[in-house]
């Protein structure tokens, strides 16, 4: 009786020695990893990746995205119809042009897709202002010496 217990306690003996050796394997594997890192020109990826905040930078690109994407929203549901109040519709500012003709030869200037692009331009630009200005945003950025 006393046999089976015996051959536990060594099953789990065993158990536990292999799994040692299996984080003392992985142990060394990361120092051969990270020996290689320091060895190759990933070392000069992975500084560059510490020293230049480019997880900073990324996170800022989503955010960005994000911001960018809500300011479209607005612009599309706030500003543009009263741009339409002004123009008549927002189609008819998209497609505004005029004709130039010289010598025979026409040119369509179509200035309205540009007009339209640079009022959401604006937009955007005063929305991200006043995110910033009003809920003091400016004042957690670093400033650098």
């Amino acid at each position: 009786m006393a046999k089976p217990s015996v051959d536990k306690s060594a099953k789990k003996l065993v158990s536990k020695s292999v799994k040692a050796a299996a984080k003392v394997a992985a142990i060394k594997e990361k120092k051969i990893v990270s020996a290689a890192i320091k060895d190759t020109h990933m070392a000069g990826f992975v500084n560059f990746i510490r020293e230049q905040g480019v997880v900073g930078m990324a996170v800022g690109l989503a955010i960005g995205t994000a911001v960018g994407d809500t300011v479209k929203k607005l612009v599309t549901a706030f500003i543009d119809p009263l741009v339409q109040l002004v123009v008549g519709s927002q189609q008819g500012l998209q497609s505004a042009s005029f004709t130039v003709e010289v010598a025979g030869r026409k040119g369509e200037f179509l200035y309205g897709a540009f007009v339209s692009s640079l009022i959401t331009l604006i937009a955007v630009a005063f929305v991200v202002y006043a995110i910033i200005h009003f809920l003091k945003l400016d004042k957690l950025d670093k400033k650098k010496n």
